[in-house]
């Protein structure tokens, strides 16, 4: 059974978010147990973790899109959120151009000037979304979520298909974004060269925190390992080692 979730008391000024003792639980089994966490303007928090860890369950979470089993989880009064998601498959048989996917978000409006300028999108609004190459398409979504004057910019794998050349073009408009407008931005990423190049504290996961902090202070924990796995080459692999386990419904226990 659900328990009722505490609503929670108001929020520090700064903060746009923040997650207190929050669980979820599916069939008896955690997915995520006891997670505290605060996301402030101005901030790049990139949450790592292996596969399984959790990550896609406290996005959606943390924007309400499924029930929490405990905790809570407060938000700035009218948060608005941005999203740019890991994936966008866009059928050919019903093409959509830049502009008018650009438009969706704000319905009634013209694609928002300022940002399709400061994205480069600018040559793109009269051609079809399915004809993007990668990064291109990963500016057209930035400027979709940027158009809606968000409060908090969430990023899932940012970075994926992207060269080194578009993942620091990528980093730089993210940190713009951050600076210029007070953004707080949360982003989940595999890749850890994405990950300390752009983000000022990393959170790793693994259905609870397990480490978190400065890109630095991970990196230098025994939790915090990069490999390069054969199925994606070139993609930075996460590995976690505890010095507690976990069981099958995800309850931490010491080991022996």
């Amino acid at each position: 059974m659900t328990k009722q979730v505490d609503p929670g008391t108001p929020l520090d000024s700064g903060v746009v978010l923040e997650a207190r003792g929050l669980s979820v639980s599916r069939g008896g089994e955690f997915l995520l147990q006891d997670v505290d966490m605060v996301l402030h303007a101005h901030e790049i928090v990139t949450l790592i973790g292996p596969n399984g860890a959790g990550k896609s369950t406290l996005l959606s979470a943390l924007l309400g899109i499924i029930p929490l089993s405990a905790g809570r989880v407060n938000r700035k009064p009218g948060l608005v959120v941005g999203y740019v998601p890991q994936r966008l498959r866009v059928d050919p048989v019903l093409p959509v151009t830049v502009a008018r996917f650009i438009a969706l978000s704000t319905p009634g409006a013209p694609p928002p000037l300022e940002w399709v300028k400061r994205f480069g999108c600018d040559p793109l609004l009269h051609r079809p979304m399915h004809a993007l190459s990668g990064g291109e398409t990963q500016r057209v979504l930035l400027t979709r979520a940027m158009s809606r004057n968000p409060d908090l910019l969430v990023l899932d794998e940012p970075a994926q298909g992207l060269d080194l050349a578009g993942e620091e073009q990528l980093h730089g408009m993210i940190d713009a974004v951050r600076r210029e407008r007070g953004v707080a931005v949360l982003l989940v990423s595999h890749n850890l060269h994405f990950v300390m190049a752009g983000a000022d504290r990393v959170i790793c996961l693994n259905r609870h925190i397990c480490c978190s902090g400065s890109p630095t202070t991970v990196r230098a924990t025994p939790e915090f390992q990069l490999l390069f796995g054969d199925k994606l080459p070139g993609v930075g692999f996460y590995q976690h080692h505890h010095d507690h386990q976990h069981t099958p419904r995800g309850v931490v226990r010491e080991q022996p």
